[in-house]
This record gives C-alpha cells, sequence and structure tokens, in this order.
C-alpha cells in the first residue's frame, strides 16, 4: 500500500518502521520538513518525506500520527478541509488525555475521532493504535490486539490488514460512534500507568464469551 503518514513523532517512527518492513510505500510529512526528511532517512526502504498535501495525494491510507490537539491543524494544511482526503482511510491514533492524568479533554460529549471526521469531510475515519505504546511495536514477541472502529467495512479491512503487519490482531468493536468509549479506555490505562500499575492487573484472566 501506500501510506502517508502525517507527524514525525515515535508512533511515526514505530509503525512506519514496521509498514516499511512488511513492503509497503510509505511518506512522511510534518510541520517540520528536516524531521519529516530525517524520519524517512531512518525508515530506508523506498520512505520519502513531502508536504503533507503531496503526501496524501493517491495515498491508500494516512495515519494521522500527531498531538490530539493539531489534528485540525494538520489536516487543514493537508487539504482535509476541502475534501482532498475524502475515500481515504484514516487512522486516528490520538489519545485526547491530560499527561499524566488521563481525564479525557476536548468538547463535552462526541469523540476526537468523530472531530477528525468532520474537518476532514469524507475521509473515512478509522480509530485504532491508541491503545499501544510506540515503544512495542516492532519489538521481538509482541503480541496483543488492536481495537478498532469505524463507519466504512472497506475502510476498516485496509486498517485490519495494517494492523496484522505490524504484527498485532485487529478487533473491530463497532462504529466510529464508540471511539469516545475507547479514548476515555485510553485515559483508564494512562492514569494507571502513571500511578505505577500495570493496566492488564484490572482485569487479569477474563475468559472471552462464546456465544
Amino acid at each position: 500500500m501506500r501510506i502517508a503518514i502525517l507527524g514525525t513523532g515515535h508512533l511515526a517512527g514505530a509503525l512506519g518502521g514496521c509498514w516499511v518492513r512488511a513492503g509497503h510505500r510509505v511518506t512522511v510529512a510534518g510541520r517540520s520538513p528536516e524531521k519529516a526528511a530525517a524520519l524517512a532517512r531512518r525508515l530506508g526502504g523506498a520512505t520519502r518525506s513531502a508536504p503533507a498535501g503531496e503526501a496524501i495525494r493517491a495515498a491508500d491510507a494516512v495515519l494521522l500520527a500527531v498531538p490530539w490537539d493539531a489534528a485540525g491543524a494538520v489536516l487543514a494544511a493537508a487539504g482535509g478541509s476541502g475534501g482532498d482526503l475524502a475515500g481515504i482511510p484514516i487512522i486516528d491514533p490520538t489519545n485526547p488525555v491530560e499527561h499524566g492524568v488521563g481525564v479525557v479533554l476536548g468538547p463535552t460529549g462526541g469523540s476526537n475521532a468523530e472531530r477528525i471526521a468532520a474537518a476532514a469531510p469524507g475521509g473515512l475515519v478509522v480509530k485504532g493504535f491508541h491503545l499501544v505504546p510506540s515503544t512495542q511495536w516492532g519489538a521481538a514477541g509482541t503480541a496483543t490486539t488492536v481495537a478498532l472502529c469505524g463507519d466504512d467495512p472497506d475502510a476498516l479491512r485496509v486498517v485490519e490488514t495494517l494492523v496484522r503487519d505490524a504484527g498485532a490482531e485487529p478487533l473491530v468493536v463497532g462504529s466510529l460512534a464508540r471511539a469516545r468509549q475507547l479514548e476515555e479506555v485510553a485515559g483508564l490505562f494512562i492514569t494507571l500507568a502513571f500511578a505505577g500499575v500495570d493496566p492488564r492487573t484490572v482485569a487479569p484472566g477474563l475468559p472471552p464469551v462464546r456465544t
């Protein structure tokens, strides 16, 4: 696939590395062209850097790897507000939470994923990759499940493939209306982590329910 990564931070580098190794063609765009070029060189292969508007052109998927409160400006720079992202799966891994506290921020009601969808008319937003620390992607022996939610079946299938190519298993939990729930879960996980508690100990050993 042709993947545009908007962002140059830890998650952009970690997932970009997984996808380059899986044979995908990655283009990196960032607010700093120098940082975007440096990340593209670090990822290697056929990876290149480009301005945001060029990076999304003909992309099969877009990873919005930026702070939650910068998403709107980054999408606008990519042309999303004008419809340039219409029909393209947009992966939203943002966590709109207060650092170290975990309280979900932003307007009351709805989710940051839904606000991203409103900022990119026609874009096919899929919430995912937000519950796993960036340091775990690409680590040997890492096995995890990535919860996803979104409204478009084809976009979900694209992101499911990218989850598997990153070494994890996807699980679609519902429509984009459930994104707020997933963001609240991230807030809880962050609260526990900063309290020195492994989030996995909150519900240890729950067996799967077979229907």
